[in-house]
């Protein structure tokens, strides 16, 4: 497949913030892969256009040099909503026919096969973010299709997807020499390149697949469940519980019980302490014995606070959505429903608040403004102990959020 395509983002991307501050929404990952790759899997094509906010463009053309960023000087572009769940029939419908048309449900925009005159409205009447499609000349259709609508979404896809992209990505199935193993549907559990797994490890795959990615290391008497999915030098500690519908990013440090999450990337939650349909962005650190509700005490529905409103998440599980480069103290008890900013840093007895705004330090006895020269200097350590140096791009990012997060701190 030639075509060209451009994976965007539409209005909807804030109700994925705190998540969606330091990405676009279609880098957020669920089950194996992010949205995108998905989508690029789906495609089969390396023509890929990624739209993005103005203010994330520079750091996506450093970190993503391979695509091109908010750049449309194709003839014929296949523009993809970036909180689409593809599938081999969703993309069998968009390429069927080379004539210029949207596709919609529920009055979203699902994706846009468009041509010259029609790109250029379409860029002409958007500026930050692609939502307003009125202005082309080309027809409607209604399709069936699966747009994510909120974190938790995510979280409640994240064990079908991680089922659906083992098989999308065809995994090469290595032999499982691993001495005082214990493999419990072998033929179910996947394992990488150079991959380290300790005695006394069971890994059960008798409810789901288990994929263990490259130089991933795993310590003794630790339980995985499936379907769950370890990234890439991701270390695994000792005496851990990873159970169903799990994804543990790419290097990323784990421990204690950890039930139906997504851990993103470079995060660490390697102590004791317990995570459930929880959601964790990137250079995140959870302290020793810390842990998350995600189920009330009558069973009733968890409702979230997302900029500035109340929403019901119409399920009786959720637990944690922290945003990037936030921490926790040892001890810290976080309740059903809970939304923490990017770069907050909490401690102190007492449950802190169930909505703690960007940028913030403090904790159940009050908060103040985390100031930005001492948050960038403490990413920058962060990600130096990854041998990682922090770029112009990445302090201009840091200074454009904390900027955006202003008004959830007055």
């Amino acid at each position: 497949m030639n075509t060209t395509i451009c994976i965007f983002e539409d209005a909807k991307f804030k109700n994925f913030l705190p998540l969606t501050y330091f990405r676009p929404v279609y880098d957020l990952r669920c089950g194996v892969l992010t949205i995108a790759e998905k989508i690029e899997k789906y495609s089969q094509t390396s023509n890929i256009i990624l739209h993005s906010r103005k203010y994330l463009a520079n750091y996506l053309r450093e970190e993503k040099k391979a695509y091109k960023i908010n750049s449309f000087d194709a003839s014929h572009i296949l523009f993809i909503n970036g909180r689409l769940l593809p599938s081999a029939d969703i993309f069998e419908i968009l390429i069927s026919q080379d004539e210029d048309e949207v596709f919609i449900n529920n009055n979203d925009i699902i994706a846009a096969r468009l041509s010259n005159e029609n790109i250029s409205l379409l860029i002409e009447n958007n500026k930050d973010f692609l939502s307003d499609f009125s202005k082309l000349k080309c027809r409607q259709t209604e399709i069936d299709a699966y747009l994510f609508e909120y974190p938790w979404h995510l979280i409640q896809k994240n064990g079908e997807e991680i089922i659906n992209d083992i098989a999308l990505i065809s995994i090469k199935k290595n032999e499982n020499d691993f001495s005082g193993v214990h493999f419990i549907k072998e033929e179910n559990i996947f394992i990488g390149e150079n991959v380290t797994i300790k005695p006394n490890v069971v890994l059960d795959a008798s409810e789901g697949p288990i994929y263990i990615d490259d130089e991933v290391t795993i310590f003794p008497n630790t339980y995985i469940v499936g379907p769950s999915y370890i990234g890439k030098r991701s270390i695994v500690k000792a005496n851990s519980q990873i159970y169903h519908n799990t994804t543990i990013g790419p290097v990323c440090k784990v421990g204690g019980e950890i039930e139906n999450s997504i851990i993103h990337s470079y995060s660490n939650k390697q102590h004791e302490g317990f995570l459930g349909h929880a959601y964790l962005g990137s250079w995140i650190n959870i302290g020793a014995s810390s842990n998350n509700s995600d189920l009330k005490n009558d069973y009733s529905r968890i409702k979230v606070m997302l900029n500035g409103h109340e929403v019901d998440t119409g399920t009786n599980f959720m637990g944690l959505i922290m945003g990037d480069h936030s921490k926790c103290a040892i001890n810290t008890a976080f309740n059903t429903g809970t939304v923490i900013g990017v770069s907050c840093n909490i401690y102190g007895s007492g449950f802190p608040p169930k909505y703690i705004p960007s940028f913030s330090w403090g904790g159940a006895d009050g908060f103040r403004e985390y100031h930005l020269r001492k948050a960038i200097e403490v990413a920058k350590i962060v990600k130096s102990r990854r041998n990682i140096t922090m770029s112009v791009n990445d302090l201009e990012l840091f200074k454009s959020v904390f900027d955006l997060t202003q008004s959830e701190r007055t």
